[in-house]
């Protein structure tokens, strides 16, 4: 398995800087989640790495490991009716955005996972393609961002039995989109997306 490269001394050797990442992005239900992370320059972890190529079990274990030895850490979201009203790209940045406003610290320099973002601020920033494989401060980001967000939707859970998010998390699994089919949708889904559809896949 690779493992999350610690290559941050190309900008902590100057800046302050934070890992950003979401969760939820490609779901049918749910608010979507974003986390983000200041590490100390010189941190290291062998174990970190991109939440989905983590167990739930070992990303719940690293879920207070970087609580702890973050030097500044915050996760926020942005609701299903947000996300209907202003579209997931846009919220999903948004997050990301209530996320870096909640740092007890405030960063210099962004480093977000994928290939685009919407300006934070006049903060500079780089987008990395599959960087919680690469950087440790993503990686905690998506960590951080996958697991509240999977604890949110175990909370909604309970009250939704036949929509199996306590498995699926909100995600367009065969279950999922059977029962859309079935039942219609919930408060928690998200109206704009095609989750109706017959001709979609069942994934």
């Amino acid at each position: 398995m690779e493992q999350a490269v610690s290559l941050l001394a190309n900008f902590q050797g100057v800046f302050i800087e934070a890992g950003c990442d979401e969760a939820g992005r490609g779901c049918l239900a749910g608010p979507v989640f974003a986390a983000a992370v200041i590490f100390p320059k010189d941190y290291y972890n062998p174990v970190l790495n991109d939440s989905k190529k983590l167990s739930e079990k070992k990303r719940m274990l690293l879920r207070p490991i970087i609580e702890q030895e973050a030097l500044a850490f915050a996760v926020a979201s942005v609701s299903a009716e947000e996300i209907d009203r202003i579209n997931i790209h846009k919220a999903s940045y948004l997050a990301m955005h209530k996320a870096l406003d909640l740092l007890s610290i405030s960063p210099e320099y962004l480093i977000i996972d994928g290939n685009k973002f919407i300006p934070y601020q006049t903060k500079p920033y780089s987008c990395i393609v599959k960087g919680d494989g690469k950087y440790l401060s993503i990686a905690a980001a998506s960590i951080l961002a996958k697991t509240y967000r999977d604890d949110y939707m175990h909370g909604i859970a309970k009250d939704y039995p036949d929509y199996d998010w306590f498995n699926n998390k909100g995600y367009p699994t065969i279950k999922h989109r059977q029962a859309v089919l079935n039942l219609g949708i919930t408060p928690h889904h998200r109206k704009t997306f095609r989750i109706k559809d017959p001709q979609l896949p069942l994934f």
